[in-house]
């Protein structure tokens, strides 16, 4: 583990999401993946497959979807109450005698409401907590459909989703689940590239009441270059954690201003970059590449291994399950 930096602060319930003024490209991370990164799992699965504490790695995630015993189930969520526009969601609610359950939304990468981000969100319910998993480019792709989009589709049309409209639609998703008869009014969000940089906004704009703090993975918070935006970093008031792979050259270099900026402010704020791991390290994991990097696979499963605990671990204590 090449960076550890932990910063002390004070976890405070933010209120009402409000449209950030700071530019940022919504498809800055388009260069770290590409459409064939997604292409159909082949016979060489990873090696996780049996491992019920994390969760699948994108060849695996079929095959741990379809033998999941929980429930799960598409959802239509009004963008905005009173709204006749509609995204779609992906729940999945967890095996638990407790009587309210907060609340997880699952942000996914560049490449669209993906059947492995489902499978992070059956993974997230099997931890414990009410999961849900919204298609930010429901309004892009012309409505809310459960079709899952090829990649390389749905990354050019991401670039149409501003951060407001990432803003909205978490807050979307998270009041509905939070309306659930077994739901407990607090939420976190976690989500992966794009969806790692989502987190970081929604942390910025204060979330919607019950949020509680953020995981993203391989994605900043809004950056001018190298450097983060101070005054943005300022609103954040809510604990974070940023999970990276040494291999992803420009989000290692920005972690240390990231992290001095938040240590100088107070915040509470974990940054990890993985010695050897890639971007899209979590999905990544061990599956076998076209060119095998026996090195590359163990570093990715071995930064899951640590971020996958951390993540639950963090969840757990922020939304006040035991």
């Amino acid at each position: 583990m090449s960076f550890l930096r932990v910063l002390a602060g004070s976890c405070v319930v933010a209120g009402v999401v409000s449209a950030c003024h700071h530019p940022m490209p919504a498809d800055e991370h388009m260069s770290h993946m590409s459409a064939g990164d997604l292409a159909a799992p082949s016979a060489a699965v990873g090696g996780n497959q049996g491992a019920p504490n994390l969760p699948a790695s994108n060849n695996n995630a079929p095959a741990r979807l379809k033998a999941s015993p929980r429930h799960s189930e598409w959802v239509k969520i009004a963008w905005e109450p009173g709204s006749k526009d509609s995204l779609m969601a992906w729940v999945v609610y967890p095996t638990t005698s407790r009587a309210k359950t907060p609340v997880v939304v699952v942000v996914h990468e560049i490449f669209g409401l993906s059947t492995w981000v489902r499978g992070v969100a059956d993974q997230v319910a099997a931890d414990g907590f009410i999961a849900i998993a919204p298609d930010l480019e429901s309004r892009v792709r012309g409505g809310p459909s459960t079709d899952e989009l090829p990649g390389d589709s749905a990354q050019k049309l991401i670039r149409g989703v501003s951060s407001a409209e990432r803003n909205r639609g978490i807050t979307a998703a998270a009041t509905y689940a939070m309306s659930q008869a077994s739901a407990a009014p607090k939420y976190a969000v976690i989500g992966y590239c794009w969806g790692g940089q989502t987190v970081f906004m929604h942390a910025t704009n204060g979330g919607a009441p019950g949020f509680v703090g953020g995981v993203g993975f391989y994605g900043t918070p809004y950056m001018n270059g190298a450097v983060p935006i101070a005054d943005s970093l300022a609103k954040i008031k809510t604990p974070t954690m940023l999970l990276s792979g040494s291999k992803d050259a420009r989000i290692g270099a920005a972690m240390p201003a990231i992290d001095s900026a938040m240590k100088a402010m107070g915040k509470s704020y974990l940054g990890i970059n993985y010695e050897g791991a890639t971007h899209g390290f979590l999905r990544a994991q061990d599956d076998p590449k076209a060119t095998r990097d026996p090195a590359e696979e163990a570093a990715n499963l071995a930064a899951t291994k640590d971020a996958w605990p951390r993540t639950v671990e963090f969840l757990k204590k922020n939304l006040g399950v035991k």
